[in-house]
């Protein structure tokens, strides 16, 4: 035993909560910001402003989302050279297999095929054979295997909302906007899971506030630990980051939580916000005002075919509030009174940026 244990140390292997629920799990992160969200972001601005290339640029960072995520969790577990650049075929084979659970299956899996690699790293004479065969191997038949079975457990939070969907609108409002925006932070896809299920109408806008309040929410009551990068990143990229701090202390997911079980059937039972644009948008609250930009472009849908006459004062009121100021407020109050009864501390917020 005491041999496995000098092996693992020296190929610096550390099977812990901390290595794979945090460090790994914040490295993933921060891949799928400078993949699909940047790309998702350039590519609503290019068809807002009819640029082709930016459209094309977007469409190619979102496509290598899930080499992105592997490539940073290898490189969060410290992967040698050719592990890490081979974890690029597993990250995309992992991401495409998981459907919506893309995120979830890049994880697990790019952790087991970076740590197989690191194993058998420099142990063999034919080292630049044998390292990316082993990694490529083990992930991409992993990502055949399992994967498929890992998205269908993240379409089950999809499942969750369709159900919500049917009830009364408060009700509905406060489950979905709750549940969305918990999988837009949990390494979930939140905008996959609302374009496959074509999530628009109420449930939509329900889901807008929830993503809202988790984005707007961790950005501004983190921002005496993160300031203005921290304030952009999160309330303009993804929640996400914060996935490495909420496993180690929970309840700092709280305060946003519980926001949006506030919005939520704001949006739905007074200001009747409706998501009649692209179902995708439902799922990316305030990143590169994507939510924002679909719920505009819904009005302009309705207007055209007749359902809307035009864009009401009320209107821009309801969705500023949805998805700015009510998730600051609502998440600063809630997030003061945590740290006055000592649930969250100082740093407890604090990223890596």
């Amino acid at each position: 035993m005491s041999k496995v244990k000098e092996f693992l140390k020296r190929k610096d292997i550390e099977i812990s909560a901390k290595r794979y629920g945090i460090d790994a799990l914040s490295a993933m992160a921060q891949g799928l910001f400078a993949s699909l969200l940047i790309g998702t972001i350039l590519s609503t601005i290019g068809k807002q402003f009819s640029i082709e290339m930016l459209i094309n640029i977007g469409s190619f960072a979102s496509d290598a989302k899930g080499c992105a995520m592997a490539i940073a969790i290898g490189y969060a577990l410290k992967a040698p050279s050719l592990v890490l650049f081979s974890l690029a075929a597993v990250g995309y084979a992992a991401d495409t297999q998981g459907s919506a659970g893309g995120p979830l299956a890049v994880l697990i899996i790019a952790i087991i095929s970076a740590e197989l690699g690191k194993l058998v790293s420099k142990e063999t004479k034919l080292d630049i054979l044998v390292t990316p065969l082993v990694t490529i191997l083990s992930g991409c038949a992993l990502s055949i295997i399992c994967a498929p079975y890992i998205g269908k457990a993240a379409s089950a939070v999809g499942d969750a909302i369709m159900w919500a969907t049917e009830l009364k609108p408060l009700l509905m409002g406060v489950l979905v906007s709750a549940i969305v925006g918990i999988a837009l932070t949990l390494p979930i896809s939140s905008a996959a899971i609302c374009a496959a299920l074509g999530l628009t109408g109420l449930a939509g806008g329900a889901a807008l506030a929830g993503c809202c309040a988790q984005m707007v929410g961790f950005a501004v009551m983190s921002f005496k630990e993160n300031k203005w990068g921290g304030l952009v990143s999160q309330g303009l990229g993804t929640s996400m980051l914060q996935m490495g701090n909420i496993v180690k202390n929970p309840r700092i997911w709280i305060p946003p939580t519980l926001a949006s079980m506030i919005t939520g059937p704001i949006a739905t039972c007074v200001f009747k916000l409706q998501m009649n644009g692209a179902a995708v948008s439902s799922g990316m609250g305030t990143c590169g005002l994507v939510g924002q930009i679909g719920v505009y472009t819904g009005w302009l849908n309705d207007i055209a075919n007749g359902a809307k006459t035009a864009i009401t004062a009320f209107d821009w009121v309801g969705l500023v509030l949805i998805s700015f100021v009510l998730p600051a407020v609502l998440s600063t109050v809630f997030c003061l009174i945590l740290r006055k009864i000592g649930w969250i501390k100082e740093n407890d917020l604090k990223l890596d940026l």
